[in-house]
């Protein structure tokens, strides 16, 4: 079976079912194309990580089931500090406030057992309430539903800088559940794509190594600010007049594209065209030392592992232009930043001529939803880095 796929008589969703009493929902206006969905887990595996591009199906066999035992562990310590998890039952609200008081009545929960379903009117409530990709056919299946919360729980037990967690419990804050709402967006695909839900476990940890900084918080200030700050730079040195007309609009803090460096597009996409941008971006940004910088044994994360120089060969093309242009680790920007450059940029005349307001640049912006197609702006914002690091460059020997 070939891995690139595409088939000019159907539409890149008709894989991913949506359903019937949903027309709301961004829809898609281009076929189908990237990797064949029958395989796009396994291929996603091998994108961000999880296995070395030289191993043997056999390595790899003996890696997955190491990992599944790895992850039966630590959901069976989960489950004996919080017994929801695994239970097939699922939180959909916070239980405590922020300063940490418990909430009235904050859970509802669902069954996962097909025999107590409830009614189809309760039932549709319910699940409005479990807010991700709510809009598929894949999850009106309540043990797909409870899947996600135990893949989201493991996570914020095993990485608890950045989970939800709060001494080792799994306690929600309101703060925390909107962080949760935007790791499960990152999530759900894994879930779809991968059967075993150890193995979706381990593909979105491997995800979450790349941007599990934006959902870090200090005090007052969340990781994703950082970004922002990054997405103002770019827009300053890449087009100025714009950067100059958002910022007087009270924009210049960018967090107006806050939610499209959360969650990669999710929202802004259809379901099937987010999955293709986003394998897209990890093609460009692909390291073929991915894999053993992360299996550091002194470390189990990316940015605390010793710095190895990279190679150029078999590199995804923003990773090839990042090394060619000599610019430090500290200075390097994920391809993210320069997508959500790419939009604005596209968008910059209408930003420029009709935004007089920050209601406006949302309202502008929000037209993008199901408009965006995701080679044209992988490849926009391939110009506009390339522009970037030449723009720095001269500013740097200028001075």
């Amino acid at each position: 079976m070939n891995i690139l796929w595409k088939d000019p008589g159907l539409p890149t969703d008709s894989f991913y079912e949506v359903r019937a009493e949903c027309t709301d929902v961004p829809k898609t206006k281009f076929k189908i194309k990237g990797i064949h969905p029958t395989i796009r887990g396994e291929v996603w595996e091998f994108l961000l990580g999880c296995f070395d591009p030289k191993s043997t199906y056999e390595e790899r066999k003996e890696i997955r089931l190491t990992r599944r035992e790895e992850y039966g562990r630590l959901k069976e310590l989960c489950t004996y500090m919080f017994p929801l998890v695994g239970s097939g039952k699922f939180i959909t609200a916070p239980v405590i406030t922020e300063d940490g008081t418990p909430t009235q009545d904050p859970i509802v929960l669902l069954e996962a057992n097909p025999e107590k379903l409830m009614t189809p009117t309760t039932q549709a409530t319910s699940l409005d309430v479990v807010r991700t990709d709510r809009t598929l056919v894949f999850y009106e299946k309540q043990e797909n539903l409870s899947k996600l919360w135990d893949v989201l729980s493991v996570y914020a037990w095993f990485d608890k800088e950045v989970g939800y967690g709060q001494g080792g419990s799994l306690f929600l804050s309101f703060k925390n559940f909107l962080f949760l709402e935007g790791m499960s967006d990152l999530c759900s695909p894994m879930i779809m794509l991968l059967e075993d839900e150890a193995d979706a476990f381990w593909c979105f940890e491997r995800l979450m190594r790349r941007l599990r900084g934006n959902f870090k918080c200090v005090g007052a200030s969340v990781g994703v600010e950082s970004q922002l700050c990054n997405l103002a730079n770019v827009i300053q040195v890449v087009d100025p007049k714009l950067h100059q007309h958002l910022d007087h609009l009270g924009g210049g803090d960018y967090l107006f594209a806050f939610r499209m460096l959360m969650v990669l597009f999710r929202r802004e996409l259809s379901f099937g065209d987010s999955l293709y941008l986003w394998e897209m971006m990890w093609a460009l940004e692909y390291d073929p030392d991915l894999y053993n910088l992360y299996e550091e044994p002194d470390s189990d994360r990316p940015e605390d592992a010793k710095a190895k120089p990279k190679s150029s060969r078999q590199c995804g093309k923003f990773e090839r232009e990042i090394l060619r242009s000599g610019a430090k680790d500290e200075e390097t920007l994920p391809i993210s930043v320069f997508l959500v450059a790419s939009v604005l940029k596209e968008k910059s005349v209408k930003l420029l001529t009709e935004a007089k307001g920050l209601d406006d640049v949302v309202k502008i912006l929000n037209d993008t939803s199901g408009n965006l197609d995701a080679k044209k702006s992988c490849s926009g914002a391939m110009k506009l880095h390339k522009k970037y690091l030449k723009k720095v460059k001269l500013e740097k020997a200028a001075s």
